[in-house]
């Protein structure tokens, strides 16, 4: 499809260069539909302006004051056999007549799908206004409303059905979490505690309760600074007197404030007021609109870790809990001051509120949103309408600041890489292999350093048995917990990253890939005695690897003798209803019949293959189920003859299901597996039970896993590197379906050798 025969949503609403809040929200609202679903949907607009000008952004152009505009341009609009639905951002005065009644014209002639999002519910209305608001909806039958105040207000008030009201709330921009002393260089007020407003101004901000606030807090503070950021709202300007905004400079002026209030008197772009609102110690919001729904300024501050203390509105009634601010009085000075002296006098609570407004805007992102509001879409134009993910831009940026010169640390504190965490062997094997890949596909010579870096983390994780410690602590030191834990699974993942290096001998620096050869080598005296089934898997995929790039006979006997302990174990485990090589699933499955696939490939037995495909096929039958990809939970696993328990996913699962579906894919062609890994990367995308994304679009790290209610937001170094993994290999799929072929190799064994002629040659270490 071409961009202009793509099915398409109008949005009838106002549009920048407009300066208000919905044009505010629906720039918004469309750019989030367009990132997320833009390459099978577009977005276009019929903006609401009394401007003579053009508007470039807009499709179609409604004077609200012209009635005839309204029916005129429904007709040009039902012309467009593309456009599938007529999303409708409904504010009382935003339409021409009593009530805005002119938009009546527009619904009789329009002969399209309608929904509304309303963005101003009144209560307890008059029956003239509960009869237009009843007449509205019964040309769509369907509403949006962003607080669940609003949803009830509507039924209870207006005698709406529930089932055509649908709670999608506002949206808010992805930041990346930062502390508010390091947000606050960027406009070097790090000796100033920030408090903030941020809004077009009119009376209705009631800006002057804080300003009444602010002596008080001065005596607390003296190092106070309010910033009040944004300019006037256009509607507020009477004659070119902004006599609002003079009012509250002559307020500042007497209470003697100016060294405590700036005023930014301008239209803040989105990635300065984000910025200012991360250096934000105390969010003021002060509205004074005891009705107002829903609160754009409000969501975004909470979205930027802002503590906040607020009047109680709807929309702050609802979403803000002692956990995240404090409400006061409307107009009420001496509450706002005691809540802001309360909050500037406790910073582990301050800390906290920051932290918990935080998380429970991520469910709110303008993807998840995007997500909400197409779901509603389909159900509205046909639920059988094919909506289909945009993959996001590859992004190492949270793997590269998660690593620094001895490799990739193990967690982080939402996206600040925690070293008081130290370091895996597991997680930097697992880093050297996505970067490989990386390189593999792009060839970024910046990717060289990274993949030195972590093969020198190897290299210093292995002793002089061959083997490798898993453990190092924030000082480079060897942890206490490499002498009790069971380190069979670490060691093969190095083994899988060794073989990944060795087999890219054409790509990679050859100082590089024989670096990882003597390391690999050091190793063999080991590899045919582990017990682990996951360990014999990550170590099959390691010498296959290996394998393919030095033919050595050597690898192939290694793996026929483990693939002989997989099938053991199956043979003891399997039957009718549980083909499986245990009696529980955990985590890393999909990784067995990976290695029986990879057993078969060097060797061709066909008893390989069929319990690749049998055990596949059983893994597959428990992840998805109608229709649906659902990770294995990692709260008890999921034991034979039980069912399994819910929630609890984590990307690692994830990640290997998909790179084990890509080497059968490769394999045997069947587009079964090509679909099922699309669906299963789509989990990733908000494909699952939250529809939420789990991955981080400024960084490209991953949140670490999906619970009942939340997603864990901390981007530790496993989840962001198995996103990536699968990332990629989502793109080389790409790459494939344009023609770039993929081959296999089936290297073959020499039928004279044996086990026992393999040598072990001692290999001297590179430093």
């Amino acid at each position: 499809m071409t961009l202009n025969t793509l099915p398409k949503i109008l949005f009838l609403s106002t549009f920048p260069p407009t300066q208000c809040g919905i044009a505010t929200y629906t720039q918004d609202t469309i750019s989030a539909i367009t990132n997320v679903f833009g390459e099978t949907l577009t977005c276009e607009i019929c903006d609401i302006s009394e401007r003579t000008e053009p508007n470039l952004n807009a499709r179609f152009t409604i004077h609200p004051k012209l009635k005839e505009d309204y029916s005129r341009i429904a007709r040009e609009i039902n012309d467009d056999d593309t456009i599938k639905l007529v999303h409708i951002q409904h504010e009382f005065g935003l339409f021409g007549g009593t009530y805005g009644n002119y938009i009546l014209d527009f619904l009789d002639v329009l002969e399209k799908p309608i929904t509304f999002t309303f963005h101003s519910i009144i209560p307890n209305p008059d029956k003239k206004l509960r009869a237009f608001v009843k007449l509205l909806i019964s040309y769509s039958n369907s509403v949006i409303v962003m607080t669940q105040q609003s949803k009830k207000i509507l039924m209870k008030d207006y005698g709406i059905n529930e089932n055509t009201i649908a709670y999608i709330p506002h949206g808010t921009h992805g930041v990346n979490y930062e502390t508010t002393q390091t947000a606050k260089r960027k406009f070097s007020l790090e000796h100033r505690t920030v408090l903030s407003t941020f809004g077009l101004l009119s009376s209705g901000k009631s800006i002057e309760t804080a300003l009444k606030a602010m002596p008080k807090i001065i005596k607390h503070t003296p190092n106070v600074l309010y910033l009040i950021l944004g300019k006037t709202h256009p509607h507020t300007i009477k004659n070119n007197e902004d006599n609002y905004r003079d009012s509250l400079e002559t307020l500042v002026e007497e209470l003697n404030l100016e060294n405590h209030v700036d005023f930014i008197n301008r239209y803040l772009e989105i990635d300065e007021l984000l910025d200012y609102l991360k250096a934000t110690d105390v969010y003021l919001f002060t509205s004074k609109d005891g009705n107002q729904a829903v609160s754009g300024t409000f969501a975004y501050a909470m979205s930027c870790a802002c503590p906040i203390v607020a009047t109680a509105i709807p929309h702050t009634n609802e979403v803000l809990s002692p956990h995240e601010g404090i409400l006061v009085d409307i107009e009420n000075s001496k509450q706002m001051a005691q809540g802001i002296e309360k909050l500037l006098s406790d910073d582990k609570l301050r800390n906290s509120m920051a932290l918990a407004a935080f998380e429970k805007t991520r469910a709110t992102s303008w993807e998840n949103v995007a997500l909400k509001q197409v779901n509603f879409y389909k159900r509205i134009i046909d639920k059988s309408f094919k909506i289909t993910y945009n993959y996001p831009p590859i992004k190492l940026d949270h793997l590269k600041n998660m690593t620094n010169e001895l490799g990739m640390i193990q967690f982080s504190k939402i996206s600040e890489p925690d070293i008081n965490s130290g370091y895996t062997l597991d997680d930097n094997a697992r880093a050297l292999i996505t970067m490989c890949m990386h390189y593999k596909h792009f060839k970024n010579a910046g990717n060289l350093f990274y993949i030195d870096t972590y093969l020198s983390f190897i290299e210093r994780c292995q002793t002089d048995s061959g083997t490798f410690i898993n453990y190092v602590d924030k000082h480079n030191n060897a942890h206490i917990k490499n002498d009790y834990v069971n380190l069979e699974d670490s060691n093969a993942r190095a083994i899988w990253a060794l073989g990944t290096v060795i087999s890219l001998k054409d790509d990679l620096p050859k100082t590089m890939v024989n670096r990882a050869r003597l390391s690999f080598l050091e190793s063999l005296k080991w590899m045919q005695n582990i017990l682990s089934p996951r360990a014999i898997g990550f170590v099959i995929k390691g010498l296959y690897l290996y394998n393919t790039a030095t033919q050595d006979n050597k690898a192939i006997l290694i793996i026929e003798k483990l693939s002989k302990n997989l099938i053991t174990n199956y043979d003891v485990h399997a039957m009718k209803n549980w083909k499986w090589f245990e009696n529980y699933l955990t985590y890393a499955n999909s990784v067995l019949p990976e290695a029986m696939l990879y057993s078969y490939l060097v060797t061709t037995k066909e008893s390989y293959k069929r319990v690749a495909l049998e055990s596949f096929d059983f893994l597959l039958s428990k992840m998805f189920v109608n229709g649906h990809f659902k990770v294995i939970s990692n709260q008890g696993w999921y034991k034979k003859d039980t069912q399994p328990n819910k929630y609890g996913e984590q990307p690692i699962d994830v990640s290997y299901t998909i790179q084990t579906l890509d080497l059968f894919y490769k394999t045997f062609k069947d587009p079964m597996y090509k679909t099922m890994m699309q669906t299963a990367f789509n989990w990733f995308l908000g494909e699952n039970h939250l529809n939420q994304i789990m991955y981080n679009p400024l960084t490209g790290g991953c949140y670490d896993g999906l619970e009942e209610t939340n997603a864990n937001l901390n981007q530790g170094a496993e989840s962001t590197i198995c996103y990536l993994m699968g990332r990629i290999i989502m793109e080389q799929q790409k790459a494939v379906s344009s023609g770039k072929l993929i081959q296999l190799q089936k290297p073959k064994m020499s039928t004279s050798l044996k086990l026992t002629d393999v040598k072990i040659k001692n290999a001297t270490k590179t430093n």
